[in-house]
C-alpha cells in the first residue's frame, strides 16, 4: 500500500507540474501575441503595406519606405498641382531629419512609368553640403492616384534602396 501511495503521488505531481508548465507556455505565447498585435495596432514599424515595404505614417503626410533595415527611412510625398515630389530623409525614428551628403536621389514610378532625379534642397535646419530633403518635378506627378515605386541614393558610399505604395487617405485628396 505504501508503494502505491508513494506511485500515485509521483504520478499525480508529474501530471500536475507538466499541466502547469503548458499553462505556463500557453500564457507566455498569449503575452507575446497581445505584444505583437499591441505594436500592429499602434503603428510601429512593423505596420507596413505592400509586402511590408511602406506605409503612410510620415510627419509630412506622406508614405513612409525603410532604407537599410531601420537604419534610416524616407518618406514620399506629392503636389499634384505643382506635379512635384518631396523625399525626406529621417532616422530610425521616422521622424527626426537626417541630412545626407547627396546631391540627389533616385525615384522610380511603376505606373504610370517614369524615373525622377530629386535634387538637394536643404532645410533651414540641415548644415551646409548635406540635406534631408529632396525635390523633383515630373509632368506625370500631376495624374492624382495613388504611386508605387522605388526610392533610391547613396548615403556615405553605400547605396539605399526601398520600395513603397500609397494608401488612399480618408483625410485629403490623393
Amino acid at each position: 500500500m505504501k508503494l502505491s501511495t508513494i506511485v500515485f503521488s509521483v504520478v499525480a505531481l508529474s501530471l500536475f507540474t507538466l499541466t502547469g508548465c503548458k499553462q505556463e507556455s500557453a500564457t507566455t505565447v498569449s503575452k507575446t501575441e497581445s505584444h505583437e498585435d499591441l505594436d500592429h495596432a499602434e503603428g510601429e514599424h512593423d505596420d507596413h503595406s505592400v509586402a511590408g515595404h511602406g506605409h503612410a505614417a510620415g510627419p509630412n503626410d506622406g508614405t513612409i519606405v525603410d532604407w537599410g533595415g531601420g537604419k534610416f527611412h524616407v518618406e514620399f510625398t506629392v503636389d499634384h498641382d505643382k506635379q512635384e515630389s518631396t523625399v525626406y530623409v529621417f532616422g530610425p525614428d521616422e521622424k527626426s531629419a537626417v541630412p545626407i551628403d547627396a546631391e540627389a536621389i533616385d525615384l522610380s514610378i511603376s505606373d504610370p512609368v517614369m524615373q525622377v532625379t530629386l535634387k538637394a534642397a536643404p532645410q533651414d535646419s540641415d548644415p551646409a553640403g548635406k540635406a534631408s530633403r529632396f525635390i523633383g518635378n515630373h509632368e506625370k506627378l500631376g495624374v492624382v492616384q495613388e504611386y508605387a515605386g522605388t526610392i533610391s541614393g547613396v548615403i556615405d558610399g553605400t547605396p539605399y534602396s526601398g520600395d513603397f505604395a500609397e494608401e488612399a487617405h480618408d483625410d485629403h485628396d490623393h
